[in-house]
This record gives structure tokens, sequence and C-alpha cells, in this order.
């Protein structure tokens, strides 16, 4: 077998820059790399997007979707990044640590949605309960995520990184305050659930890391587990994964911080509480298994190669 081809769309943003990273010194690659001036050209991405075996989308929705159109090799298979396909019939939700069947369906799929990096967390800890019976699938779900500032963007990360900047930016932003966040549709899905859930969203003054937590009320919950039943269900469901790990309860610190895992493909999912009243909370990097770290992952799956290539 030749050496993989790998072209990024989009490139230059956040994602982009963090999957070449995480691939541009690999030998057993070859990165397709389109001049700067032609970037938006539709005729050469097109050529690019068809050369390559496997497509990173780092787009916009709407350039997520042209992209895709411009797709004419049967060969080539796409990892979008973007919202744009994380509902849609015909793609495979890029999530391998959710079943066995889930990792084998992105074994053999050509159209990946990678995970929103809010939505990974949520569902990270409310899938498994919902398939394992323990949270009902119309339970009122409430989450609040905290995330670095790298998560916004360009933009973002240029205001919170100027030389002269609002002090406001100092402390914690609570923002999605409609409570119709982009990645709503993909928690529902995904997670199982009969409603969205009340999701709120804060941005806090660092550069990347995510802490993402569900709080449950044991007398809702069919057998009415307390907090340490919880823990121990989600540890047997995720045994025998590499980067998703469940703490032993009664082992977490008295303090979490969202930072913790930032620079890896690491998730770790905290449960705490009590008989009565539980919180789960996954902490990752949204840099990492949040965005390109997990686009990477589902590649590797793809080529059949060892999942940790390239992300140790």
């Amino acid at each position: 077998m030749g050496t993989t081809k790998v072209y990024i769309d989009g490139q230059s943003g956040t994602t982009g820059l963090q999957i070449y990273d995480r691939i541009g010194a690999r030998d057993d690659l070859e990165l397709l790399r389109i001049d700067d001036d032609k970037r938006h050209d539709v005729d050469e991405r097109r050529r690019f997007i068809n050369a390559a075996d496997v497509v990173f989308l780092c787009l916009p929705d709407d350039g997520a979707r042209e992209a895709v159109s411009l797709v004419e090799n049967p060969d080539t298979c796409i990892i979008d990044a973007s919202t744009a396909h994380r509902t849609a019939d015909g793609w495979t939700y890029g999530f391998p640590e959710l079943s066995h069947e889930q990792r084998e369906a992105i074994t053999t799929s050509k159209r990946i949605a990678n995970p929103g990096c809010h939505a990974t967390g949520l569902i990270s800890t409310t899938a498994p309960l919902v398939r394992m019976g323990i949270v009902p699938a119309d339970y009122p779900v409430t989450c609040y995520s905290i995330t670095g500032y790298s998560g916004g963007g360009k933009k973002m990360i240029a205001d919170y990184e100027a030389e002269s900047r609002p002090e406001i930016l100092d402390a914690p932003g609570i923002y999605g305050l409609s409570l119709s966040h982009k990645h709503l549709p993909e928690m529902q899905k995904v997670a199982g659930l009969d409603y969205p859930p009340v999701f709120m969203p804060v941005v806090d003054d660092y550069y990347k890391g995510m802490a993402t937590t569900i709080m449950l009320q044991s007398r809702l919950l069919e057998g009415t587990p307390g907090a340490e039943e919880i823990c121990a269900r989600l540890q047997g469901y995720y045994a025998d994964e590499h980067f998703v790990t469940v703490l032993p309860f009664g082992t977490n610190a008295s303090t979490l911080y969202a930072n913790e895992l930032a620079g890896t493909n690491y998730l770790r999912i905290i449960v705490c509480g009590n008989e009565e009243r539980i919180s789960v909370t996954a902490l990752f990097d949204n840099l990492g298994k949040g965005a390109s770290g997990a686009a990477v992952q589902n590649m590797n799956i793809v080529l059949g190669l060892d999942e940790t290539t390239g992300l140790e």
C-alpha cells in the first residue's frame, strides 16, 4: 500500500492547523498543500479533494456542503469537522467509543461527521446512561460546559490575546443564552434523548480545555442509582477504551479544572455527588478529543491503523 494522500480544506483555521500539527510529521501520510492564493478557487479545491484519499473539512457549514458537492472520486473519504452533516442521513458520527458497532461503521464509512466539542462532552456521559437504561429517554437533561477561548475561532482568540482588551474578558462569559446552541441537534440525536437538553456554555480566559457537566436526580433515574453506582456503570461501559476513561469513585480531587487534559486526545469522566444528587463531568481538550484529535483518530480507524497513531 502506498502513502496515504491527505488534504485539509480549510488548512489555515484553528482546527485545520491543529490537524496539521498532529499529522504533519508522519511519514505514512502525504499532506497535499494548496497554494494560499488558490484556497478559494473552486476548481483547484476540486482537484485537491479528488486527489486525496482522506479529506478533512475545517470550514463553515456552507463551505463544507460545497466541498462535499465537489467530490467525484468514490474512494475519497471525507471527515467533516463542521456542524453541517452531524445529523445528516448517509453520514457516520465520528465518536467510536459509543459502541463496537459505531467503531465498525467508521471503519467502512466514506462520510464521517466529526463531533462538536460541547457535544462530545455531553454525549460521552449521557449516551451510555441512556443506552444502559439508567437515564430515561425523556429525562430533562441539564448541562453546563466550560471551554477555553480557542473554541471561538480566530476572532475570539485575537480578542482574548490582544495587548489591550476589555477587562470584562477576565471573567467567565456565559453565552448561548437563547438555549438554541448549534450542537443541540447532535446532542439529542446521538444521546438518544426525546428532547434537547437545557444547555449552557461558558467561555473563560484560558486557551484550551473543556469541562462538560450533566446533573442528575437519582429519584428520576431507573432503579434510583446513586453517584457511586453511576460511576461503576460508566467504568464498565468504557472498560476497553484507550482515550476515554472513568475515574474510580471517590478518587477525584476536590476541584476540577477544565484545562487538565489540554494538549491531549484523552477524555476523562468524573462522577461526583451522593445517593440523591449526581454530577457527571467530562474533561478533555476542545481542540483535541473535541475537534482535531478526534478527526485524526477517525482517520486512523478508516486507514486500519492503531487509533493512537500521532496522538500520544
